[in-house]
């Protein structure tokens, strides 16, 4: 069973390129504004397709070149034009996810929110030692005790002030802690310092070798987001492969993308984390008119359809993202 659904996997991504063609008039793109700053932007750019199984999301960020975006097409293609596997269960729990705002502000993010889990987005440029600690008490006080919190730094920190930073943040009695440096030895070398587990996430979706993460002993956790590994089915030989609990996220997209990450969560054979897909309230608006927004801790698994008129508040002129695609297209392949 496991080498025939390997089989249909590598036939689909075969037939990946021939998809290109046939989709691609069905290009749309989006320019949606995003209230607060994230990931040092406060514009979220992409591109949808439609194709027999629904709607699909190319959404790579700018500084992606064409190699690196071959993954985040063949996931949009695959959502086109495939659909994914039958799911596992109906609903799937998520974190809200707070951004590099001021204490008082990360508080309320929290407070309002039905999640009992909250990611804190720490190491932003500009920012002190002192900002995140203040950010992540604010943030352990809304949820309370009874809650879970988790920092994610982006590969932000050095060894050394990771290790610094994440002994300050002790007390909050973090559950995890996000690809706190950008390398696996540094890693490695940081798990044998501090007690708090660690995710990895730029070391899987960003490198040529996403299972090299755990021959380097380098995680605790995977953290899988469905466009940057190639779509739902990669994603799910990934996590088998990889052999530790993951932690499926949004790459802050559309509801179209979001869908792709809920039914990746939705199609794992266990699912121990609340994941990073609550993402919605990062954008000031979406391209149906039934986003897939949090609600009681929970985002629900279905797909979703663009609507003509919500998608016509955002929608751009597709030219550069049909160069863009065509570009990536060269690398698609098995």
């Amino acid at each position: 069973m496991v080498d025939s659904a390997r089989g249909q996997a590598r036939d689909a991504a075969a037939a990946l390129p021939a998809l290109v063609p046939e989709l691609l008039p069905t290009l749309r793109a989006f320019a949606i504004p995003m209230p607060t700053r994230f990931r040092g932007t406060t514009l979220r750019e992409g591109a949808l397709l439609q194709g027999p199984a629904g709607w699909g999301e190319f959404s790579p960020f700018p500084d992606y070149g064409p190699r690196e975006c071959a993954r985040w097409l063949a996931c949009a293609l695959e959502s086109a034009a495939y659909g994914w596997p039958a799911p596992l269960r109906g609903s799937v729990p998520v974190n809200v996810t707070v951004p590099a705002v001021g204490a008082e502000h990360a508080h309320a993010i929290v407070a309002t929110s039905g999640c009992r889990t909250a990611k804190v987005k720490v190491a932003e440029p500009g920012q002190s030692d002192a900002d995140d600690i203040a950010r992540v008490e604010a943030v352990r006080d809304a949820i309370g005790p009874g809650g879970k919190v988790r920092v994610d730094a982006n590969g932000g920190w050095s060894l050394d002030q990771a290790a610094r930073v994440l002994t300050a943040l002790a007390p909050f009695e973090l559950e995890y802690a996000e690809q706190p440096c950008l390398t696996l030895e540094e890693m490695a070398a940081l798990r044998r310092l501090v007690d708090v587990p660690l995710a990895a996430d730029e070391s899987i979706r960003r490198a040529e070798d996403p299972l090299a993460v755990r021959a380097a002993g380098a995680a605790d956790i995977v953290v899988l987001k469905a466009q940057p590994l190639g779509g739902v089915a990669a994603a799910l030989e990934i996590a088998r492969a990889c052999g530790l609990p993951t932690v499926v996220s949004s790459a802050v997209e559309t509801s179209v993308g979001l869908a792709a990450g809920v039914a990746l969560a939705a199609a794992l054979p266990e699912l121990p984390y609340a994941c990073g897909l609550a993402t919605m309230s990062l954008l000031s608006g979406d391209v149906t008119v039934q986003p897939l927004a949090e609600a009681d801790g929970v985002l629900p698994v279905r797909p979703a359809v663009v609507e003509p008129a919500a998608l016509g508040k955002f929608e751009v002129d597709p030219a550069g993202w049909r160069v863009r695609l065509l570009a990536a297209a060269e690398f698609l392949g098995p």
